[in-house]
């Protein structure tokens, strides 16, 4: 795990509880520190702090999805507005968590990001009841449903020609709602599949992602695929 805190209590503290927890960490004080480590021993999973002299955490986070890198990125902010958190999500983060945190929140979010790297399929409980389609290739496998295509190997997914552009959240999201195309999956489902944590009511995560899937999704003209069914969750179908 690399670590990017430029408070040194925080820092040091956090440190000391994570390779209590197990993990290997190697921790830094600033973005510059924090990339140049990204390059040189490329990590599992990366904490950073949003607030940092220098390069901050945001464009720590930039870079390295620029560059094509996917590791999954936790980012510790002490800002609490939507706007701030969305900010965090829109460079590439793959989660936050705002300070003051419990720790434990910390372990359950990273056990979480780091299930997700796993190359066992994402899939709901039971069969899918929707028009969907998996084809078992040599090289790659695929799901298609509501006029989308998917290669869970190649991590690639297009609406009829046109690919789309998802980071690793987004991808995963997107295959647990074509998975289940049809089925309306409750906001607890979603979030233990994807996160593997639920948030609570409260969050506004989910949400957010499912914008940010509607914009990169729908075409003018084009029937919308993901529909909000209130107070339970969100279904993909094509109407």
């Amino acid at each position: 795990m690399l670590l990017a805190e430029d408070d040194r209590a925080i820092r040091h503290a956090l440190e000391r509880a994570l390779t209590l927890e197990g993990y290997e960490v190697t921790a830094v004080a600033d973005g510059v520190e924090a990339l140049a480590q990204a390059h040189t021993n490329p990590p599992d999973v990366l904490v950073l702090d949003v607030m940092m002299p220098g390069i901050d955490g945001l464009q720590v986070c930039r870079v390295l999805r620029a560059e094509g890198d996917r590791t999954p990125i936790l980012m510790l902010t002490a800002l609490v507005e939507t706007a701030d958190r969305i900010a965090g999500l829109d460079a590439g983060a793959d989660d936050y968590v705002v300070k003051p945190f419990d720790v434990e929140e910390v372990f359950a979010r990273l056990r979480a990001l780091l299930r997700r790297t796993s190359p066992a399929p994402v899939a709901a409980p039971g069969p899918p009841e929707g028009p969907v389609r998996e084809v078992a290739q040599t090289a790659s496998r695929q799901l298609e449903a509501a006029g989308l295509r998917m290669d869970l190997q190649a991590r690639r997914a297009w609406r009829g020609r046109r690919e789309l552009e998802l980071t690793r959240t987004e991808f995963e999201l997107l295959e647990l709602l074509v998975r289940n195309a049809g089925i309306v999956l409750d906001h607890s489902t979603i979030y233990d599949r994807i996160w593997g944590y639920d948030f609570g009511p409260g969050s506004k995560n989910l949400a957010v992602y499912v914008g940010y899937l509607r914009r990169k999704l729908d075409e003018p003209g084009a029937p919308q695929l993901i529909h909000t069914v209130r107070g339970v969750g969100y279904v993909l179908r094509e109407d």
